[in-house]
């Protein structure tokens, strides 16, 4: 077995740095990487990921949102997080079979103390019953990867605020996460690794799955990308990762319904989405203003939804013409959550 520690903190490079590796490099024996990032949500591939997200929330944190290869559920990650990700040829290991492939995560974590660590369900690991990983799996050319999380010290608060979408609806046929309780690794260590940082926690778990006292009795079996590499890389990065196609317009299509009561009256927008564009917009409720917004239901027709290409749009109006008396800022919030 090879293995890769990667250095960058960016969760888009991080699973482009892993698509690479699996599609275009030959190993002789299976390959584990091992990466931690800033704070970000990553979502299943076939969800839609405005019905995932606290948008207004992930916009003010700044936490990063890409979408991810394979499908499952959507994941919040911190620097208190560890990913893990095997990658073997397909004809190796059972498509679907989580429990194969996280055994040896779950066999370390037992030496380490936490010894009521387990698989349960279809893709998750537990501890005393609370979740601490979720996996997923993607197959492609004949290999495999399954990767999954480590929440060790990840930031608890956090997690249901950003994954949790406002009351007002959003209704589609994209695949729903199920909110589970979760839990940090930390508590149930053992005494002597319940300090531990995350790359310290990453070289414990790469030493006792290779069965050795130090990483440098294995320094052979350390994989290191190429400066030539690297540039595939960051082509697949800018091509999936950073692209808000692939992020957002990949979504399925989805309706919103967006309503709020002003002291100048209620908007009631409903708006329907497809590709990550708006594809048709109604206003109603009994607002006022001189005039028509038949005019803002145009202009915004066939623009990406999101925050930013809305408020530009919406820049180019005078708004009180057509919702009088209601702020300005309250009106693009309403439209572009």
């Amino acid at each position: 077995m090879y293995y890769v520690a990667m250095k960058d903190h960016d969760i888009g490079r991080n699973l482009a740095t892993e698509q690479y590796l699996m599609n275009n490099v030959e190993f002789d024996e299976p390959l584990v990487l091992f990466y931690y990032e800033e704070p970000c949500l990553i979502v299943g591939r076939n969800q839609n990921t405005l019905e995932e997200i606290n948008a207004d929330y992930v916009r003010d944190h700044h936490i990063t949102v890409t979408r991810r290869l394979s499908g499952g559920g959507a994941v919040y990650q911190d620097l208190g997080n560890l990913c893990f990700s095997f990658v073997v040829d397909s004809d190796s290991q059972e498509f679907g079979d989580f429990k194969t492939f996280t055994q040896p995560i779950i066999d370390v974590l037992h030496e380490m103390g936490a010894t009521t660590a387990t698989v349960s369900g279809r893709n998750d690991l537990l501890v005393d019953g609370r979740k601490f990983s979720g996996n997923a799996m993607y197959s492609r050319n004949g290999k495999t990867f399954s990767h999954g999380t480590l929440m060790l010290n990840v930031d608890l608060d956090v997690v249901p605020q950003a994954l949790t979408v406002p009351t007002d609806k959003i209704a589609s046929k994209g695949i729903k996460s199920v909110r589970s309780r979760v839990t940090n690794l930390r508590p149930y260590l053992a005494p002597e690794y319940q300090e531990m940082t995350v790359p310290e926690f990453r070289d414990v778990l790469i030493t006792k799955l290779f069965g050795v006292d130090s990483l440098a009795e294995i320094a052979d079996k350390e994989y290191q990308v190429t400066p030539e590499q690297q540039k595939a890389i960051d082509k697949i990065y800018e091509d999936y990762y950073a692209n808000w196609d692939w992020v957002y317009g990949k979504s399925p299509k989805f309706s919103v319904k967006r309503r709020q009561h002003f002291d100048m009256g209620t908007i009631d927008a409903r708006l329907l989405v497809e590709d990550g564009h708006i594809q048709q917009l109604k206003f109603y409720g009994d607002f006022f203003g001189s005039g028509d917004v038949h005019e803002i239901e145009a202009a915004l027709t066939g623009l990406r939804y999101d925050h930013e290409t809305i408020a530009a749009k919406l820049d180019e109006f005078d708004l009180n013409q057509y919702f009088t008396g209601i702020p300005r800022q309250e009106i693009i919030d309403l439209i572009a959550q």
